[in-house]
């Protein structure tokens, strides 16, 4: 049986309009052998929150640029829980003072990737998270 590809939907929210970053690290989840849904820019968070849902993605990673991370993420983890997606991985990545990471892991943010982060260590860290859930989802018999 053929394990189903870790699928990733990477989301700019807000009025952000950089995404080279996210582009990039989208290209090398996708050649790391997940499957990747970009929203592309200026999205609202209705339609990240329903894209998650719609693409049964596995890790929603979010870029943010533009400084709203703190206005925009609680409102993102607050639509995932109330559409019944609040254990969906939510990664970070952007722009983000080193004294807010921990304000938004109380949000239910699993990781923070400040500028600078090499790709491999973003895929390296899916990898093992899913494996961590996978056990946790499937422990052995």
């Amino acid at each position: 049986m053929q394990k189903r590809k870790i699928r990733v939907l990477i989301a700019k929210v807000g009025l952000d309009g950089h995404d080279r970053g996210a582009k990039i690290v989208a290209h090398h989840l996708m050649n790391a052998g997940m499957e990747v849904i970009y929203t592309g820019l200026r999205q609202t968070v209705e339609q990240v929150v329903n894209a998650a849902l719609q693409e049964d993605v596995d890790v929603l990673g979010l870029s943010f640029l533009s400084g709203d991370h703190m206005v925009l993420t609680p409102k993102i983890m607050q639509g995932l829980r109330e559409k019944g997606k609040g254990d969906l991985t939510v990664l970070v990545g952007g722009i983000i003072l080193k004294r807010q990471i921990p304000d938004l892991e109380k949000l239910g943010v699993q990781k923070v990737f400040l500028p600078g982060t090499p790709p491999a260590e973003i895929v390296e860290y899916i990898k093992e998270n899913r494996r961590i859930l996978n056990k946790e989802l499937n422990p052995p018999q």
